[in-house]
């Protein structure tokens, strides 16, 4: 292929990627990550996520807080704001954190699993619906030879990640 026609197909096929990826469709902007928001909607409250859990972790709530926050706000054109005038009102609760067996070996524990649930209610103001509940919930195994405070240890950045994955996924992605 003669130079000029590479240069020219290269220059196509990077319009295009750019096309599709900010196509308007409607009232909705659609993006290759699926994170699909009004575009009047311009400002987000993320308030502190409480530990309603039996068991508390103490670091559970603040980390997971802060980390929705901040993926929010990098992922979004949302502004965070911390009044009650927001478009988007985020609030929630940790509503489960709990240790079950998950795996027998010889007759002994072999492997737990730490079940972590999150309970989220998104109010959107700009276009008064009605607020949105959304429960997450997800399973991290972990060697039975460890204690619970090692198995966090091990584990909370994962957990974190996930659940805040999984959070923003349900609100942005319509998932």
């Amino acid at each position: 292929m003669p130079v000029n026609k590479k240069i020219l197909f290269i220059l196509l096929t990077l319009c295009s990627l750019w096309f599709l990826t900010t196509v308007n469709i409607g009232c909705k902007i659609y993006k290759f990550n699926d994170v699909t928001i009004n575009p009047n909607i311009k400002t987000v409250r993320v308030h502190f996520i409480e530990n309603k859990a039996r068991y508390v972790n103490p670091q559970l709530s603040p980390q997971f807080s802060d980390k929705l926050r901040q993926k929010i706000v990098n992922q979004t054109r949302l502004t965070q704001v911390n009044n009650d005038n927001s478009h988007l009102d985020i609030s929630g609760y940790i509503s489960d954190y709990s240790i079950s067996t998950s795996g027998i070996s010889n007759q002994q524990v072999a492997t737990n699993r730490l079940t972590v649930g999150v309970h989220i209610i998104v109010f959107n103001r700009l276009e008064n619906l009605a607020p949105q509940a959304y429960d997450v919930s997800r399973s991290f195994d972990f060697s039975a030879s460890l204690t619970l405070q090692q198995a966090e240890a091990k584990l909370n950045e994962e957990i974190i990640r996930n659940l805040v994955d999984e959070v923003f996924n349900r609100i942005f992605s319509n998932w």
